[in-house]
């Protein structure tokens, strides 16, 4: 994770581990002291942030320097009166990327930070047309994985309360909580109510996991991603490495249900398979475009499958799209989520942050992938027997039993794939 002047930089998945809580990041006691004094200031501080930064220059249509005034013209005797007022106001820009965080939920997404992480481990989002809450996706080998929440479901409700009009941060609110106490969920899936109870507990996240793998392809190295996360870069470097020494035929790499996460990771994962070409492209509300390009540094040129699906998001979208676009990979799964924005995560004064989306990103070949997702060259979809019989026997997840695993296997059975990696495919 790069942290400049408080300044974090996310992928579009900015509330990835929302419901998992992190201890011990110090609150500025001196800032707090001065926010007792000023609540104004922080509502203040947030607006000038957004004012600078805000992809939408309009900022959704509408007067910002009279939300200003708006908002200063009143008096604040508490911290909780001031969070109010900036959750308004920014509510006011139709954005559920842009948010503010009051101290503990600020902690709860800091997941680089050394500490005990305690949750359910699901990423939730609020759909930006139905404004419901929905799954990102399931955290691997979290209680949430476990109880067997999946991508998209909608919840409905925590505990019996109603989400509806509630924002994330309410949610994370009702859903976290100390360990070995559990959580009630009523999602829906297919039109179809469930209720599930998951147990909140210390969660241990590895980004990486790999193995090597026997096909009728030859030797291959699986990768599964979770997410990416701060040791998310080095993970995937020792498992490049550790494979090559294994000589490996070419390599399928699973992006299935990866919510995403920091944006410099998914640049660095990247350089680690691409030696040259784009890799995302980033545009401001001026217009202004920054490319981010490979440096010539890849760790292999074998060849290279990518299994994606509908929990895929942000980071995953642009390692999926960077090596899509450039013809290093073939993507195997199904259509991706959809979420083409960038966000800057600023932290205040008095250990609080605010979340502003800064920029879109296009990929290599132009697409602005926002709400629509990346198309995968192979369409496999699973059935919900398949999806189940998986969840169920997870050690059948990346073996040929797996579906879509089995076709990214025939893929690199294809002599076209296997001898040149940059020719044109079928999709």
């Amino acid at each position: 994770m790069v942290i400049t002047n408080s300044k974090l930089v996310l992928g579009a998945t900015a509330v990835t581990l929302a419901i998992i809580a992190i201890t011990s990041i110090g609150i500025h006691s001196r800032g707090q002291a001065l926010f007792q004094s000023s609540p104004k200031d922080l509502i203040d501080e947030v607006w000038q942030i957004v004012d600078r930064q805000y992809v939408d220059g309009t900022f959704n249509q509408q007067d910002w320097q009279a939300v200003r005034q708006q908002y200063l013209s009143k008096s604040y005797s508490t911290p909780q009166e001031a969070y109010k007022a900036v959750r308004e106001m920014l509510k006011t820009l139709d954005d559920p990327f842009t948010r503010f965080m009051d101290p503990e939920q600020y902690k709860s997404m800091e997941v680089d930070t050394s500490g005990e992480l305690v949750g359910i481990g699901i990423t939730i989002g609020l759909d930006e047309k139905t404004k419901q809450l929905v799954v990102i996706a399931p955290i691997e080998d979290t209680p949430a994985f476990k109880a067997g929440i999946l991508s998209r479901d909608i919840i409905i409700s925590i505990d019996g309360k109603s989400t509806k009009g509630m924002d994330i941060n309410q949610a994370v609110d009702l859903i976290r909580g100390p360990v070995n106490t559990s959580v009630r969920l009523t999602v829906l899936r297919n039109k179809q109510e469930k209720q599930i109870s998951v147990a909140r507990a210390k969660i241990e996240i590895h980004p990486v996991h790999y193995s090597l793998r026997p096909t009728p392809a030859g030797n291959l190295g699986y990768i599964r991603l979770n997410q990416f996360s701060a040791n998310a870069s080095q993970e995937m470097s020792d498992a490049i490495k550790n494979l090559e020494t294994k000589h490996v035929s070419g390599y399928v790499i699973d992006l299935r249900g990866n919510p995403g996460g920091l944006y410099q990771v998914s640049l660095e994962i990247a350089r680690m398979w691409l030696n040259n070409g784009t890799i995302v492209s980033t545009i401001d509300r001026q217009g202004d475009q920054v490319k981010e390009v490979a440096q010539g540094n890849a760790l292999t040129n074998k060849p290279l499958v990518i299994l994606v699906d509908k929990g895929s998001a942000s980071s995953s979208e642009i390692l999926s799209g960077a090596l899509q676009d450039n013809k290093r990979a073939v993507l195997v799964g199904t259509q991706t989520f959809g979420k083409g924005l960038v966000q800057t995560v600023r932290q205040l004064y008095d250990g609080s942050a605010v979340a502003v989306t800064i920029a879109r990103y296009h990929t290599p070949s132009g697409s602005d992938i926002n709400k629509r997702g990346i198309a995968p060259n192979f369409k496999v979809e699973l059935t919900e027997a398949q999806k189940r019989d998986l969840l169920n026997a997870r050690e059948k997840i990346g073996t040929l039993a797996d579906p879509q695993f089995a076709k990214a296997v025939s893929v690199l059975r294809e002599e076209a794939v296997l001898s040149a990696t940059n020719s044109p495919r079928k999709n």
